[in-house]
């Protein structure tokens, strides 16, 4: 069975793993992410190849990363979080390092081809994957293939603009999706409910240091499971945008389903069902044409790790 790395590079971690053509983690190893990015997170990369290179004979390996990809795979374009990463030519320094074919992918489209392949879009030649975490990033599956554009760039759902001057976004531009629908946009929404209704929310404060700005997103979504009518109102608003969002993304991509990742989908149906009712309430042409199916993610932190080790292996 050919055997391929799969290395997921992080804000804190570089967690690399050794996959089968099953989609089966078989071991893993992990480094720190070095804060200087550049040569040191590349030699980082290379240093927890090498470890699991030790433990297993494989084929290749497969990198996901933040950022903008070339659409040869090799280069990284642009990394706004990563530090000397612009315009380097990753593929060329890893190969020369590690000794063997590697491939670069960016990490949300690594998660939505490890859902698609081996996860909770399986079997689904159409699909699309929204990554709801800090921001919204996005992958999408056409007749069985991961598209990815002209330049290497397609997907990144999180910078449609959905509210002309809107708030401003890291990227620049005002009124981006993720402003609206993200795990930053959950807290910002439950904030104003917080500062609007200060009595009704004593008991969402209290889980964290009884602060607004203390508050924290696996804070809001413990309470919403207890019913708190705070924190659920912020899911709420939450998953509205959410749904219209992807109503938008339908009419366009007609996919089969719509897989939902990232930190945010630890709420479960708290987060999918007002996301459900919103893209039936805003879906153009409604009742005329099939809705995809949204559904929760199943590979967790491990999507991107096996995406592209199974594209390094394709």
């Amino acid at each position: 069975m050919s055997l391929t790395i799969g290395i997921d590079v992080g804000g804190t971690k570089v967690l690399g793993g050794v996959v089968d053509e099953a989609g089966k983690v078989l071991t893993t190893a992990r480094k720190d992410t070095p804060r200087q990015g550049g040569s040191a997170l590349t030699q980082t990369i290379a240093d927890v190849a090498k470890e699991l290179l030790q433990q297993h004979s494989v084929a290749s390996v497969g990198v996901s990363a933040a950022g903008f990809v070339s659409s040869d795979r090799k280069t990284m374009l642009a990394t706004p979080n990563i530090a000397d990463w612009n315009g380097v030519d990753l593929d060329n320094q890893l190969t020369k390092l590690i000794g063997l074919p590697v491939v670069i992918e960016n990490d949300a489209n690594a998660a939505a081809w490890g859902e698609a392949k081996f996860g909770a879009g399986k079997n689904q030649d159409h699909m699309m994957m929204l990554t709801v975490g800090t921001g919204i990033g996005g992958g999408i599956v056409v007749n069985g293939a991961l598209y990815r554009g002209a330049f290497g760039i397609a997907a990144e759902f999180g910078h449609m603009r959905v509210v002309p001057e809107g708030h401003i976004c890291g990227c620049g531009a005002r009124g981006c999706f993720e402003q609206y629908a993200s795990g930053n946009a959950l807290l910002r929404h439950a904030r104003e409910a917080i500062n609007a209704s200060p009595e009704v929310a004593r008991n969402l404060l209290s889980r964290g240091d009884g602060t607004v700005a203390g508050l924290t997103g696996q804070a809001i979504t413990d309470a919403a499971r207890d019913g708190d009518p705070v924190a659920l109102a912020a899911f709420n608003t939450t998953g509205q945008w959410l749904g219209a969002g992807i109503a938008s993304l339908a009419v366009l991509l007609d996919p089969a389903c719509v897989v939902i990742g990232g930190g945010v989908i630890d709420a479960g149906e708290i987060l999918l069902k007002p996301t459900r009712e919103s893209l039936e309430r805003n879906m153009p042409f409604a009742g005329k044409h099939p809705y995809p199916q949204i559904i929760a993610a199943q590979l967790g932190n491990e999507a991107g790790l096996v995406g592209v080790a199974d594209l390094a292996r394709s």
